[in-house]
């Protein structure tokens, strides 16, 4: 049996989805924490009722503590702030030197409080913040053993990013869907393991089609799970020759 921990920042739906298909043994896995950037989050209640172990990190508690006393401020010793800095593609160049030590500050202490569960499976169910270098490659360091996954409201690659959902609506598109990857370092850019798409009908409105995503992660999500837990996934890489020459890669998901 797999241990699968999640982290959550609200109601944590797709979570509790998830879990309860892990109580039924549908999933054969055991959640062994839930986790959250906001100790008020309303999924940590369902956790509690349901013995999971709870924890919470206070990101904005360790961005005052930087900007409150910047030289003092204690970095994780395994910290390399030009190491991550290459490796990051998605925080603008304001700000950069404060994000990422404060990110890695406060991942040290997300990971710390993980991996006394010791999870096979890291379960990104509506977490808002996004995970950088230092984070990743410390709990899924190995490209092609990926043991993050998280679930994104569009059929990626397109509309990566924040409102997936929203974005398939204003531009109009026929369908609409979810997808569940594995996470990397970039915005939504990491394998895809399942996607599941609907139609968008004529007079649709955004809450239509918002509801009829969110029906269908409720079944992309333990569907991926359980595909994990069953050993089922395989990393390959995909190459093609570009005009200039260039051979171009990519991971790509294989069930097996």
């Amino acid at each position: 049996m797999k241990k699968a921990a999640v982290l959550i920042s609200g109601t944590g739906t797709n979570a509790e989805v998830i879990a309860e298909k892990c109580f039924k043994n549908e999933i054969d896995a055991e959640i062994t924490c839930v986790g959250s950037d906001n100790s008020d989050a309303p999924g940590l209640n369902y956790a509690v009722k349901k013995d999971i172990p709870v924890f919470s990190v206070d990101y904005k508690k360790t961005g005052k503590s930087y900007d409150e006393d910047e030289k003092s401020f204690s970095l994780p010793s395994d910290f390399n702030y030009e190491e991550i800095d290459q490796k990051i593609s998605f925080v603008p160049s304001k700000n950069r030197q404060r994000f990422l030590k404060t990110r890695a500050a406060a991942e040290k202490e997300l990971l710390d409080k993980l991996l006394q569960y010791k999870p096979d499976l890291l379960i990104l169910a509506g977490y808002m913040k996004t995970l950088t270098p230092y984070f990743i490659d410390r709990f899924s360091p190995d490209p092609f053993d990926p043991r993050i996954m998280n679930i994104h409201p569009a059929l990626l690659p397109s509309f990566p990013g924040v409102d997936g959902y929203k974005d398939t609506f204003f531009y109009g598109c026929k369908k609409g869907g979810c997808t569940v990857h594995f996470v990397d370092y970039g915005t939504d850019s990491g394998p895809v393991i399942v996607q599941k798409s609907f139609d968008i009908l004529p007079g649709d409105r955004l809450e239509d089609v918002k509801n009829k995503g969110i029906k269908l992660e409720w079944e992309a999500y333990p569907e991926a799970v359980d595909l994990f837990c069953r050993e089922k996934l395989l990393i390959k890489e995909n190459s093609r020759v570009l005009k200039n020459g260039r051979i171009e890669k990519r991971k790509i998901v294989e069930i097996v």
